[in-house]
């Protein structure tokens, strides 16, 4: 099975997505940029805003080696919307529960029909799209660090993200109807995965840098004037 056909059954694809170069320069650019991330007990674990937030991510996010995978399955016109940074250390091991990525960051509020659940995020306000509008787009997660079973993977439910929205309900059945997979990683490997694939991960049992940039992409304007956060020739 080809990689776009299990992204498109499975919902998620681990393949090589850049090169050990290109690694160590985004590693070096993120710990000089780690004091604008979240942090615990001193730890960086996570930043917002990284397209504008690291230089080097963004430059990326429009590199031939990633727009080449992004463009496979959402077109020529795609481009990065959103950016962040997770990593789980010693001082900051946490865990996510079952969820999907229901949220997008975009540079206004406007009420749209359709639009719901807004926040603000870093200064940055999010809502929840339709449905339609995650089902067009696509998260690639360059993996900077080792990432085994032990570092605490994300787990994901296959084929989860062609049942729409879940409830909270939805959810637990998911979970008693499909088998969980743990999706491992070497530094250089990139996930693709659907907006709407159920996903988790635990608490790493042997912590240590497990540094993903998850990068959120798009293919078109959204509705009633609303605006990408990021825009497409930003």
């Amino acid at each position: 099975m080809i990689w776009q056909d299990s992204l498109a059954t499975q919902g998620y694809a681990v393949l090589p997505g850049a090169d050990a170069v290109t690694v160590n320069a985004l590693i070096t650019a993120l710990e000089s940029a780690g004091t604008a991330g979240r942090q615990r007990h001193g730890a960086v674990y996570a930043i917002r805003n990284l397209l504008e937030t690291v230089p080097a991510v963004a430059a990326y996010a429009r590199s031939p080696a990633a727009l080449e995978l992004v463009r496979a399955i959402l077109g020529p016109g795609c481009f990065p919307v959103r950016g962040l940074l997770f990593d789980k250390t010693p001082e900051a091991n946490w865990k996510v529960i079952w969820h999907q990525d229901l949220s997008i960051a975009v540079r206004e509020r406007r009420d749209v029909a359709g639009f719901r659940a807004w926040s603000v995020k870093e200064d940055v306000p999010h809502v929840q799209p339709p449905a339609a509008i995650l089902e067009s787009m696509l998260t690639l997660r360059l993996h900077l660090d080792p990432c085994g079973m032990n570092n605490g993977p994300l787990r994901v439910i296959p084929g989860s993200h062609r049942f729409g929205r879940l409830s909270a309900e939805g959810i637990d059945e998911m979970r008693q109807r499909f088998a969980e997979v743990e999706v491992t990683a070497k530094p250089a490997d990139v996930l693709l995965m659907r907006p709407l694939l159920l996903h988790a991960s635990s608490s790493a049992s042997a912590p240590g840098h497990r540094r993903v940039i998850h990068l959120e992409f798009a293919s078109g304007p959204l509705p009633g004037g609303l605006e990408w956060h990021i825009a497409p020739c930003a």
